[in-house]
């Protein structure tokens, strides 16, 4: 088991001389096995060892157990040890979601490499979890040998050869009752379907766990092929496996956390759309449209506010400062006709105006004038009791402009 552990690590450059490691230890064989491997290897590797459990307050006396067992073995072989705790309940994700989240944090907490215990076998079971569930290229790649931070150096070891190397040494550890019930996934994969397949082939988890390994690595390569171009061109010319991947960092960007495939295919709708201002909603408020040759991204919560504004004065509109003064005879400009305050919005379905060729709808005047779909709702619309008075960048309403009423310039600048 060392020689692979160490094959591992040089394969991947997990550990290099100097290196702080923390163990993620939970007390379980896996775990264990890693603390005791790396101990032994400590001066072969030129590492400074320490050790993590955390806590999660799930299962009583038997998880204070787990901690004091963990704490005692560390003491013995002189291994400095961190230890968090939480009381862990079920969040939108489920109870092991919550359990992992809380977990992590813990050790993302810690200052140096975090070596977690996850085996040939976890690898090969996170495979068949995917497949259940339905995944692709990424999903199958499983568990990364490295993640930031995070090393897996026992990733090529199977369960098999844990429990002989503990058992060669004389190792003890913990066992966790919640893995004999099959409450979760994994473990009715484990328990049932798992010894199915090895009766197949006993080396399902070494074969599933080198599978994953090499998907994994053309799964980066296909990323790094992905060209990052928001030109709708562009992105029709890909190859349909660069152009996924081109979109969901496109996603990611745009601020959705954890693109799922149908995020995706929403989004290359857009792209293939004949529509030139197509546009998909995505979870957080994001908003992703087709300006024409170009995707742009946008908030949900991008249209500003309307306000109220007295003549003269002044008032500020989404990114603009808007002031309002008396017009000169012939003045230039965008000139309005009113008596009373005046409504600052954007626009709104309905919404028409009548210039020197006649009436048209806000909406087709902003697509004859080619603005960006994008920007439509920052343009201000003026109204008073009458109706649209003007749109600036478009001009006034011909038949709002009234000789027996005060007239007013208004001006737009941009806010620093």
């Amino acid at each position: 088991m060392l020689d692979k552990l160490l094959s591992t690590i040089r394969r991947y450059d997990m550990i290099r001389s100097g290196d702080t490691v923390i163990c993620a230890v939970s007390g379980g064989a896996d775990s264990m096995a890693l603390l005791f491997a790396l101990y032994l290897l400590r001066d072969k590797l030129e590492i400074q060892l320490k050790a993590a459990h955390f806590n999660h307050n799930l299962r009583g006396a038997e998880s204070d157990g787990d901690e004091a067992f963990v704490r005692e073995f560390c003491q013995r072989y002189d291994v400095e040890l961190f230890v968090g705790t939480a009381q862990v309940t079920a969040g939108e994700k489920g109870l092991e979601a919550a359990a992992r989240d809380a977990r992590y944090g813990f050790f993302q907490s810690l200052s140096g490499k975090i070596a977690t215990a996850h085996t040939a076998d976890d690898n090969a079971e996170t495979v068949l979890m995917r497949l259940v569930r339905g995944t692709g290229l990424k999903g199958l790649g499983a568990i990364a040998p490295v993640r930031g931070n995070i090393i897996r150096p026992l990733l090529d070891v199977t369960r098999q050869e844990v429990l002989a190397f503990l058992a060669e040494y004389h190792i003890q550890y913990r066992q966790d009752s919640s893995n004999d019930a099959d409450d979760f996934l994994r473990n009715r994969l484990r328990h049932h379907v798992v010894p199915l397949l090895k009766e197949e082939n006993p080396r399902l988890a070494e074969n599933l766990s080198t599978m994953a390994q090499r998907l994994r690595q053309d799964e980066n390569t296909l990323s790094d092929l992905a060209e990052s171009t928001m030109n709708v061109e562009t992105l029709r010319a890909m190859p349909p496996a660069i152009r996924s991947r081109s979109l969901e960092g496109i996603l990611k960007d745009a601020g959705v956390r954890e693109p799922e495939a149908s995020h995706i295919r929403l989004l290359e709708s857009v792209v293939f759309s004949e529509n030139p201002s197509a546009m998909a909603r995505f979870s957080g408020g994001v908003i992703l449209r087709r300006q024409y040759s170009t995707l742009v991204t946008e908030r949900a919560d991008s249209q500003p506010e309307s306000v109220t504004m007295f003549c003269p004065g002044e008032a500020v509109f989404g990114g603009y400062h808007v002031s309002c003064t008396p017009a000169k005879p012939d003045e230039k400009g965008l000139v309005i006709h009113t008596n009373g305050p005046i409504t600052l919005r954007s626009r709104q379905s309905g919404d028409r105006i009548r210039l020197s060729g006649g009436t048209k709808s806000l909406k087709k005047l902003f697509i004859d004038r080619k603005i960006p779909a994008s920007h439509r709702n920052q343009i201000p619309v003026l109204t008073d009791q009458r109706g649209v008075l003007a749109v600036w960048g478009i001009g006034a309403d011909i038949d709002k402009k009234d000789a027996d009423l005060p007239a007013w310039r208004i001006c737009l600048e941009e806010r620093g």
